[in-house]
């Protein structure tokens, strides 16, 4: 079914640019790729499962459609997956992100894959001639569905960058007069302080990670560019998508649903997606969350006049003393101080008491920043019992390849134990980061 699909893009736009891969200088138009083949020979029988973000991803994807293989794209880090052979109809596995748990392979249709890419072409405006800047991972569900399937399935050319460094940046955006730009938070924010984001961007696209309002509004105001929060999981594609033309004014507000998408919450607080979408099971294991059409998130969410409004994870709840408070909401506040780059909140058992948890805030300061200063700004803003209790200055929170930051990594990278106690050498690693920090900002006032 996708391979046909893709056979009638080729036909129709078989004379057009499909594909130009920025690093190596290498062009394809559709009909040119239709007739390439890999040069990476592809293993004997198993899975196909093509990586990194250069031309032979789509190489390999395409001859895996040919030749009628199960697909399962992963980062190069990843080891390949080695799962039983899927059931009859299943023409790809994704990997979770496991932000929420160990990683899991979701199991999808060729229909399933199609739905997707036709939902998100329809809702964001796609099209042909704006062509998508690739600057996310191909591998990741966000930048496959955005990305390759937009490419194969709807003719949308696709430019490979060579770097997301923001001078490369710019050097791609001028091979096209108007362009369609997906990336994560973290991207964002790099090229919005170079001064790097083009201005023949048309669509703008966030998503991977929660969208700040203070880096959406600076952006809207120095360029005028309206950035799209977009929400959606691995299990289900697409969920939320904000095509307002302002910039939002509720960080809890993800958007609205998604054309062909249905929403509820259910009795727990939590979203369920009903969608053509929605992956057929997990693989090996399937759960009763995914399945039949129908995946119920662990995200906390109120639907209200249209919009969808998160209120954070149910696993992310940090109980303090009985009282429950999602780490988003402390996180939102913190975002507000002009001194704070980025934050992660997340919580920790406190020490000598079994049930209850304290608040931990882990800061990227911009300058010299000193805990009791959050501390007074947050009490001014939050219940006292909501503000943390501990403080780590740290150099950066970088998010890993798909845009993601994990509190229980970083719970355990800072040496917090489930017992709420540190290690020596944790300890010492976040001392030395805060003063790497402090002495970073100090010099950087000073230019």
């Amino acid at each position: 079914m996708l391979y046909e699909r893709w056979q009638q893009i080729a036909r129709e736009r078989h004379a057009e640019l499909a594909l130009h891969d920025l690093a190596t200088g290498e062009r394809w138009t559709f009909a040119q790729l239709d007739a390439a083949r890999p040069t990476r020979p592809l293993p004997a029988d198993g899975l196909v499962c093509p990586q990194g973000n250069r031309a032979a991803f789509i190489l390999e994807v395409l001859q895996a459609w040919r030749t009628g293989r199960v697909l399962c794209p992963h980062e190069p880090a990843q080891p390949s997956p080695a799962p039983p052979p899927p059931p009859p109809g299943i023409v790809q596995l994704k990997t979770t992100s496991a932000t929420t748990g160990n990683a899991r392979l979701i199991a999808f249709t060729g229909p399933q894959l199609a739905a997707d890419a036709d939902q998100i072409v329809r809702t964001m405006g796609l099209r042909p001639d704006w062509p998508n800047l690739g600057a996310i991972s191909l591998a990741h569900s966000y930048g496959y569905s955005n990305l390759v399937l937009p490419l194969l399935l709807h003719g949308i050319p696709l430019f490979l960058l060579e770097s997301t460094l923001p001078e490369a940046v710019r050097r791609s955006a001028a091979l096209a007069p108007e362009l369609t730009l997906a990336a994560v938070p973290a991207l964002w924010r790099a090229w919005h302080e170079a001064g790097a984001i083009p201005s023949n961007v048309r669509v703008a696209i966030s998503a991977g990670a929660p969208l700040p309002l203070a880096l959406e509004a600076s952006i809207f105001t120095a360029t005028g560019l309206k950035l799209h929060n977009f929400y959606g999981a691995s299990e289900c594609g697409g969920i939320a998508y904000d095509a307002s033309d302002t910039p939002r004014t509720d960080p809890a507000c993800v958007g609205s649903p998604m054309e062909g998408v249905r929403l509820a919450v259910s009795a727990d607080g939590c979203l369920e997606v009903c969608s053509p979408a929605v992956a057929e099971c997990y693989w090996p294991a399937a759960e009763g969350s995914l399945g039949q059409g129908r995946f119920r998130t662990t995200d906390l969410a109120e639907l209200s006049e249209g919009r969808v409004h998160l209120r954070g994870r149910a696993g992310d709840q940090i109980n303090v003393a009985g009282r429950k408070v999602a780490p988003e909401t402390v996180e939102r506040e913190l975002q507000q101080h002009s001194l704070v780059g980025d934050c992660l909140v997340f919580g920790a058992s406190a020490p000598g008491q079994d049930r209850s948890e304290m608040i931990v805030a882990c800061v990227v300061a911009k300058s010299a920043l000193a805990s009791d200063e959050l501390r007074h700004f947050l009490l001014a803003r939050l219940p006292a019992w909501q503000v943390p209790r501990e403080w780590r200055f740290v150099d950066s929170l970088a998010p890993n390849a798909r845009g993601k930051l994990s509190r229980a990594q970083w719970r355990m990278r800072l040496g917090f134990s489930e017992a709420g106690n540190r290690t020596a050498g944790a300890e010492a690693s976040a001392k030395a980061g805060a003063a790497r920090a402090a002495q970073r900002s100090a010099g950087s006032e000073t230019r």
